[in-house]
């Protein structure tokens, strides 16, 4: 029988939605959810409804067995179990007029599989420090915000826009609809990062530490930047990099 252990869940998980009935009347009423578990063979109108609605919201959905929802929870789950969110989701596109409503030149991360909670709570703190107005976050291959990395941020996931998205492609499709340039970060990037147009609305992309930036943003990227660096070492720390980079675009827009 399939076990999991403690390294399964975070140390402190979020608050739990158990059943059907509840968790569709959650997302009727627009509570907000951070992921929903869904027995892998669970069907259902109910269930059906979940599923448009979790689509409806860009709320991931993880296939599971039910060893996992029973460790989850000792009661009745019915085949799904969802974890209510500490934090407050906006469509990409209301978030981008959002900020041009307020009269600023959008600036926003757009983290590409990035999946630890305290590299995503660091880039946000680093982000609402440099004047980015938000982080884009797909559903699919990312962290859960849980407190932990709300404690990371020092609190900066709770003041800056969360824009949760289906997918990196379906956000660059919106961001180049709006007119903003999207910059992959990769160590053989072809552009130094001071010689790159920061002052312009801009997404940057963070890729995971291990796989980096993805095949998709490789190709379609306006720029493939790099951070210049005196040795050959492997890589910096994402939430580092993501640093350093916010930086050279708050010194940028200082200067105009």
């Amino acid at each position: 029988m399939l076990k999991y252990n403690n390294n399964t869940k975070p140390a402190r998980p979020l608050p739990l939605l158990i059943g059907r009935k509840p968790i569709l009347e959650a997302l009727e009423q627009g509570a907000a959810v951070e992921k929903i578990f869904l027995l892998r063979t669970a069907t259902g109108p109910e269930i059906i409804a979940i599923k448009a609605k979790a689509r409806e919201f860009n709320i991931p959905v993880s296939q599971v067995p039910v060893e996992k929802l029973d460790y989850m929870t000792k009661a009745q789950h019915q085949g799904i179990v969802a974890w209510t969110s500490l934090l407050e989701y906006i469509d990409l596109q209301a978030g981008i007029s959002h900020i041009v409503d307020q009269g600023q030149t959008p600036l926003f991360l757009l983290l590409d599989g990035i999946t630890d909670v305290r590299n995503v709570g660091a880039i946000a703190r680093s982000a609402l420090c440099c004047g980015a107005q938000g982080l884009i976050l797909p559903t699919s291959h990312a962290a859960s915000l849980t407190e932990e990395a709300i404690k990371t941020s020092a609190g900066a996931l709770k003041k800056i826009l969360l824009c949760r998205t289906p997918s990196v492609q379906q956000a660059m499709d919106v961001l180049r609809l709006n007119g903003i340039q999207i910059l992959g970060t990769q160590m053989k990037g072809s552009v130094p990062v001071y010689e790159s147009d920061m002052t312009i609305p801009t997404a940057i992309v963070m890729g995971a530490e291990d796989t980096g930036i993805s095949k998709e943003v490789l190709k379609r990227a306006d720029q493939l930047i790099r951070i210049p660096m005196v040795s050959n070492f492997d890589s910096l720390n994402v939430s580092v990099a993501a640093g350093m980079i916010l930086y050279e675009a708050l010194r940028q827009r200082i200067k105009v």
